[in-house]
């Protein structure tokens, strides 16, 4: 797709200099070879689109305005650009610095212009596990948003976590984002956005989400946990839901909670009624997570497969995970723990996509939220294969 999105504004350049301000690069690989066929010495325009690999391409022909360009630029924003081609470190983003990232996103959403952040020279964006031109999707169809839910950050590997309300037309839906963040520059965009009625699974009522309390809150310095604990701990709880038959293979606090998509499915803290908005839909949400686990409840559910953990908030105790769960379907019925035999809900192939934030306090698994959404069978993930 060629052109910015409508009334946006020239996106900022890769180098660092201003938005107005002019240079030419001509040294993106997916750059269409007839651009380059310009007459020496013509105007120098810049131009850009999002590609299909939802990567951001400019080019322009003109050597000497590459030269203009360069000329007039701020002499730190040269430097900082000439140090970053010949490898120098990275600019650090603490918590408030990637929190303001998701600020911006989410504001620059709201626009429906994207052209407003600050992309890096090459973008991966993905809207419900689909790559996407940066742009599409939800940037072209949200006219609001609703509560947020809850925030992380990794300032050591530069990932921040947004869950939260989006609304669209009117119809609001559960909203979950990931970024990843390098010199500055926005590099990943992970997206999951749970629409009502677009497959089965949990849907609550968005209009009725309030944050958790204890996923904000920091944990003790003294009681703090590496990270690779914290993912072996919520690696553990995947092992625990795989094939689930009753063992447990993490450690669960006593009051371990769960909400998905809105919906609690363990350890439901509203007293439950019919007029009350949060009331639990799940048949075992009224006990804790250990307790529906030892019941073998999730016998169907056949591999969580493609895990990843991109983000550990040492400081909250938080793990961003993300995967998929499999059903093959094979199940026509199956026997908890303590004898009751079950339809399984699923008795097809099916698969969720899902991001997963956990907390932990004291080495255990204190809540976890989940959002997740429906995909084809086995469906491969865009994020797997880059190392986390």
């Amino acid at each position: 797709m060629n052109g910015k999105p409508h009334g946006a504004d020239p996106l900022r350049l890769p180098d660092g200099i201003g938005l107005r301000q002019i240079k030419c690069h001509t040294m993106q690989s997916n750059v269409p070879p007839n651009s380059l066929k310009k007459k020496e010495g013509a105007p120098c325009k810049v131009s850009h689109f999002f590609d299909p690999l939802g990567r951001v391409a400019l080019w322009t022909i003109s050597a000497a305005a590459v030269l203009l360009a360069v000329s007039f630029a701020p002499q730190g924003k040269a430097h900082a650009a000439n140090s970053a081609q010949m490898g120098a470190m990275p600019v650090a983003c603490d918590r408030a610095c990637l929190y303001s990232f998701v600020d911006q996103y989410i504001a620059a959403l709201l626009a429906k212009d994207a052209a407003r952040l600050p992309w890096a020279a090459h973008v991966k964006f993905t809207e419900n596990n689909v790559e996407l031109p940066v742009g599409w999707g939800l940037w072209r169809t949200i006219s609001g948003r609703g509560a947020e839910n809850l925030r992380a950050a990794d300032p050591q590997t530069g990932q921040v976590a947004y869950f939260g309300v989006i609304d669209e037309r009117g119809t609001k839906s559960f909203f979950a984002l990931r970024l990843k963040i390098d010199d500055g520059k926005i590099s990943e965009a992970e997206t999951i956005i749970d629409r009502k009625g677009y497959g089965p699974g949990p849907f609550g009522n968005p209009e009725a989400l309030q944050p958790v309390p204890v996923m904000s809150e920091d944990v003790p310095a003294d009681r703090r946990r590496p990270r690779e604990r914290l993912i072996s701990l919520a690696d553990g709880y995947f092992n625990t839901l795989e094939l689930n038959d009753g063992q447990i293979f993490t450690q669960f606090a006593p009051d371990c909670s769960r909400r998905e998509n809105g919906v609690w499915t363990a350890n439901d803290p509203h007293p439950g009624s019919n007029a009350d908005p949060n009331l639990n839909l799940s048949a075992y949400g009224k006990i804790s997570c250990e307790a529906g686990f030892k019941l073998g409840n999730y016998r169907w559910d056949d591999e969580l497969r493609a895990r990843r953990f991109p983000l550990v908030d040492e400081e909250k105790g938080l793990v961003l995970a993300g995967g998929f769960i499999d059903h093959s379907g094979r199940l026509d019925k199956f026997t908890t723990t303590d004898g009751v035999v079950h339809d399984p809900p699923l008795k097809s192939p099916h698969s969720f996509c899902y991001l997963e934030m956990f907390k932990i306090q004291d080495g255990r698994i204190r809540h976890a939220e989940s959002l997740f959404i429906t995909v084809p069978y086995r469906m491969p993930s865009p994020w797997y294969q880059r190392g986390y």
